[in-house]
């Protein structure tokens, strides 16, 4: 906005030059404001950069220090060499090798049950243990011999009459043969036929009446009984169940290592020469601890499809008698521990469990210093490891936990009396599973 003065009034200029001078300074001192305020905080930044170098220049060296490797403190064992005998542990359950049902081949009332045919009763080979009601029975034997009789009769008239034919025909004097039909021999070979039926139907009548006498085809134990005495019962029907004593057979899966370690294959057969591979079974019976001698003496002939493992048969004789333990039987149903005798090996390389790596590793200490050797297990347990390659008798190897293994790194033995502070192995570490 112009401020309009008038020359001719010399007051006006003055005014107007005063207020023109003040309006050039304010601006001056505003953009000096300006500046200042957009400057300040770049100088900010610059000195405290300024005193960061001016710091670091001033702040003194460290020293240089050398890196030492350290040893790490192991346990050793010293490897061995002994002949050894594997051994296979495995689980399974008794049965008797030869278990039957009981049943009648004839109808009729039950007269009589043993009282040794029972739940638990022990029998022996022979005893009767079921009687049919045999009357009906023996009225068809009095019958069949009946019609023997008759039979023989008719056969001693048939050749009375043949003979008498004959010397009829001799008299007569006609110099011919007589044929068959004059001798009555049709009649005789008729008469003949009709005995030797009669007789076949003694004889099943005779065997029928037998069979109302049920008697124990072996020695053994009852296990169940369907029916009570006075029952009425079928052919075929199921009187009980009943088992031999004589033999036990346990039921042994297999596996394709443990058939390797026991020394057997598909279609093991126990040779007649001898009893078979030996075998200790032991289970806890009535809270003691019992154990019986057995042998494998077959496998079978063909994989489980769904467990894929072959089954081996271990049998014990006599268990009811000189095969039980003190006194305690081996009884079909329990299951029992089997540790079946495996392969010998002669000069096998034995060392502790705790210092197989994984599958097939070993650390050897070799100079104070670790080495990774690759071994051949052959077995292995929760104590040792059996192994027949890799390892020379007299190496030492590692037993205690180490993390960060790596072949060649520095290691201190320590005796087995010092205290020797281990951590933990961590997942990293290649620390192998029991077999």
């Amino acid at each position: 906005m112009t401020i309009p003065y008038d020359a001719r009034n010399p007051s006006d200029f003055g005014t107007a030059n005063t207020h023109s001078a003040n309006d050039r300074g304010y601006r001056k001192k505003l953009l000096m404001w300006r500046v200042l305020l957009l400057l300040l905080p770049l100088l900010i930044i610059g000195g405290a950069i300024g005193g960061f170098v001016a710091m670091g220049a001033l702040k003194p060296k460290p020293e240089e220090k050398v890196d030492v490797v350290k040893a790490i403190p192991v346990l050793t064992s010293t490897a061995t060499q002994e002949d050894v005998t594997l051994s296979v542990n495995v689980q399974g359950e008794v049965q008797p090798r030869t278990e039957i049902n009981l049943v009648p081949q004839v109808s009729g009332l039950a007269t009589y049950m043993s009282p040794k045919f029972i739940e638990g009763g022990q029998f022996n080979k022979g005893d009767l243990m079921v009687r049919i009601e045999p009357a009906e029975f023996e009225l068809r034997v009095i019958q069949a011999k009946a019609n023997v009789a008759q039979a023989e009769t008719v056969i001693s008239r048939e050749q009375s009459e043949s003979n008498l034919a004959r010397r009829d025909w001799e008299e007569l004097g006609r110099g011919e043969e007589a044929t068959p039909l004059i001798l009555r021999e049709p009649q005789m070979a008729e008469a003949r036929a009709q005995l030797a039926s009669a007789k076949a139907r003694l004889a099943e009548a005779e065997l029928q009446l037998t069979r109302t006498s049920l008697y124990a085809p072996f020695e053994g134990r009852v296990t169940i009984r369907h029916v009570d005495q006075g029952e009425f019962v079928t052919a075929g029907t199921k009187l009980g169940e009943i088992y031999a004593t004589d033999i036990m057979d346990v039921r042994l899966p297999l596996t394709n290592e443990e058939l390797r370690r026991a020394g057997m294959t598909l279609g093991f057969e126990a040779a007649r020469s001898t009893s078979g591979i030996p075998v200790k079974l032991s289970a806890d019976v009535a809270g003691t601890f019992s154990q019986w001698q057995g042998h494998v003496v077959r496998t079978d002939s063909r994989f489980d499809s769904q467990t894929r493992v072959l089954y081996a048969y271990a049998e014990v004789k006599d268990p009811f008698g000189a095969g039980a333990d003190n006194g305690t039987p081996l009884a079909p149903g329990i299951f029992v521990n089997a540790a079946v005798e495996g392969q010998k090996i002669a000069n096998a390389i034995i060392i502790p469990r705790s210092a197989l790596r994984g599958n097939d590793k070993v650390y050897v200490a070799e100079d104070d210093t670790l080495s990774i050797r690759d071994v051949n297990v052959i077995s292995s347990d929760r104590n040792r490891a059996v192994l027949d390659g890799g390892l020379s008798v007299g190496d030492i190897v590692i037993t205690s936990p180490i993390r960060g293994v790596a072949d060649g790194m520095k290691i201190a033995v320590v005796k087995p009396n010092t205290t020797l502070a281990v951590s933990a192995p961590s997942p990293e570490d290649d620390l192998g599973g029991e077999e």
